[in-house]
């Protein structure tokens, strides 16, 4: 099991048995503090009754570890590891409340008999587990569960709806039964054969909470000294560290504000495309000449890309259909190059209502429920009874003089049925298909499973424990609790592991998080203006003009691959014959939307790649 993990760890690894008790522990160390074989684990306090293997960093390790020597604690060696075991000892599992950091560990109390699995605030860092049969499996990968005898890799089929409709696997699900994610801010207890989770952090918790009071100059200069304060202490390591610069505006925060407070060059790295549209190389040239780091930039051409996809369900080993896990693969392996450490700007579009998505939303939201009711009734009624075909039709007859709208058929079906729920009063159903690539009805068409919403229990939970708070707090704190963590850190985490490069969040501080959280919406969200108060900080350090442009996101020209180059993949995986033997989806309904991808029908690539991606990852698990 430990080994399937060596890409995670090359420098060192251990093993701890308990042969009393029955526990054993693995590691596979990345030497990142204190590189000397002090740092080795699993590791132990001073008189062996306390073990831990550790994945991450806690940033504030020194501090802890002051507030543990004058308490008289004792320490062999300059790392984090060492300071979480006694930071155990001393508090025992309430130490977690102290860490500043991402991690992912498990502690074994041979005193207590309780074995205890954590996992950080937001979900940095992975933890699987499997549980049956008084058997109780955990690794920071499916793929080192898969290797222990008693694992049964049984795929849950009637989670596909789900992976389908957003590209990813909810917490606490995976794609195994009797496999589950640990959830952020979440910690387990093994005691006597029985597994006891508890919640130890949210989110949610702050965003109900009395607004931060105070000025836009006073809010913006704290919001200032905590961005410093949180990206400086990403910068803590023993070895070289570097930044992810795609030219957006989170990455550019993040390089220039570092930058500025540190007395060397940091280290940039960037991928670009051959697509106009796509390519933010060009800015992130710019950007970086000006704040004068020491860039690397390198531009991705489609055989690499084909190398990359078939890499994909090694590095992936539960299927993930968002397709910038591709540059976000190949910028990891750039930086590896030179760093060992490499931080990624993942949470601000979370957290200052970034995503253009949030905007589109709340205006579809409030002019729905403005229309009067029989209006609306009678607009459901005629969209109902259109096929979306005939608009698909419609429109490429009569293109040349109309404006261009991308996959004009799959809007259709998603304005026709966000307007259904929100006439039904229903909010989380229609953010839902704000988000789906399939829709529950042409799911119904492709796979027996039926949906299956007990499966959606995060999105009902943080709706229902924000009811006085606004509609954008509401969809922003949904994506921070299951989009973030189940797509954009898996995506990192994996990336960049893969490689042996640890990827560092510095937007996800936890003490950032709360503050942010407590900030009103009018300093996040102004005048159609996103991230408003991100945007004062940022003007400060670069000029506006390198920064205002349409938001594009770090992501691959796929559309144009799959049509062109990597054709051949597609045909590979998804052809009739192979999906009719094979009995998971209806072979001729797929090899229908295929069809109309190639015919030039405007279909989302996202249904045909989320497809490919599963079937890849079959063809490797199972």
């Amino acid at each position: 099991m430990r080994d399937t993990l060596a890409h995670r760890g090359p420098d060192d690894s251990g093993l701890y048995i308990d042969q009393e008790h029955n526990v054993g522990l693995a590691h596979t160390r990345l030497s990142i503090l204190d590189l000397s074989s002090l740092g080795h684990q699993p590791m132990s306090n001073d008189n062996g009754s306390v073990w831990i293997t550790y994945n991450g960093e806690v940033y504030n390790f020194k501090e802890i570890r002051e507030e543990l020597e004058k308490k008289r604690y004792a320490f062999k060696s300059n790392t984090d590891t060492e300071v979480l075991v006694k930071a155990y000892e001393e508090w025992g599992i309430d130490c977690v409340h102290k860490f500043i950091g991402m991690f992912a560990f498990a502690i074994w109390d041979r005193n207590q008999q309780k074995l205890y699995l954590v996992r950080d605030r937001v979900g940095v860092k992975p933890l699987y587990y499997f549980f049956k049969d008084g058997i109780l499996l955990f690794a920071s990968e499916l793929k080192a569960l898969i290797k222990h005898p008693n694992f049964r890799k049984e795929i849950n089929l009637s989670i596909l709806p789900h992976y389908l409709r957003f590209g990813f696997i909810q917490s606490p699900y995976t794609i195994f039964h009797d496999t589950f994610k640990l959830k952020p801010g979440h910690y387990l207890c093994l005691y006597k054969n029985k597994l006891v989770e508890k919640k130890y952090w949210d989110i949610v918790d702050f965003y109900n909470a009395d607004p931060i009071e105070g000025t836009e100059e006073e809010i913006t200069l704290e919001l200032e000294n905590l961005l410093v304060n949180s990206f400086k202490y990403r910068l803590i390591s023993d070895v070289p560290v570097g930044v992810f610069l795609s030219g957006g505006l989170d990455s550019s925060i993040v390089t220039a504000l570092l930058q500025h407070n540190i007395g060397s060059k940091l280290k940039t790295f960037t991928i670009g495309f051959d697509e106009s549209g796509l390519n933010e190389a060009d800015w992130s040239k710019s950007i970086a000449s000006y704040l004068g780091t020491d860039h690397t930039e390198y531009y991705l051409s489609v055989e690499e890309a084909a190398n990359i996809i078939y890499k994909i369900p090694e590095i992936y080993d539960e299927p993930l259909g968002d397709h910038s896990v591709i540059p976000t693969y190949l910028v990891s392996q750039l930086a590896r190059k030179d760093v060992t450490v490499a931080l990624s700007a993942d949470g601000g579009d979370e957290l200052f209502c970034g995503y253009s998505r949030y905007k589109a939303y709340v205006r579809l939201y409030e002019k729905f429920l403005r229309l009067p009711k029989f209006l609306t009734n009678s607009v459901i009624k005629s969209m109902t009874s259109l096929n979306p075909s005939r608009v698909d039709d419609f429109y490429r007859t009569f293109q040349a003089v109309m404006p261009e709208v991308k996959e004009i058929k799959d809007k259709y079906i998603k304005w026709r049925d966000m307007l259904i729920e929100s006439n039904n009063g229903n909010l989380i159903e229609m953010y839902k298909c704000n988000l789906s690539k399939w829709t529950t009805e042409e799911l119904g068409g492709i796979i027996d499973y039926k949906y299956n919403y007990s499966y959606d229990a995060a999105y009902v939970d943080t709706i229902e424990s924000m009811p006085n708070n606004e509609l954008l707090n509401k969809v922003m704190a949904l994506d921070f609790k299951t989009y973030l963590p189940d797509d954009i850190l898996t995506k990192v985490d994996r990336a960049t592991m893969s490689v042996s490069l640890e990827g560092r969040e510095p937007f996800l501080d936890h003490r950032l998080l709360e503050f942010v959280a407590r900030v009103p919406l009018k300093f996040k969200y102004h005048e159609g203006t996103s991230k408003y108060i991100l945007r004062k900080v940022l003007y400060k350090h670069i000029p506006r003009e390198l920064i205002e442009r349409p938001k594009q996101g770090f992501v691959a020209p796929l559309s144009r691959w799959l049509k062109g180059e990597l054709h051949q993949v597609v045909k590979e995986y998804l052809n009739e014959d192979r999906l009719r033997r094979e009995g998971i989806f209806n072979s001729e309904v797929v090899s229908s939307y295929i069809k109309d991808f190639y015919s030039g029908v405007s279909i989302n690539v996202n249904k045909i790649w989320f497809l490919l991606v599963f079937q890849m990852w079959k063809e490797k698990w199972t």
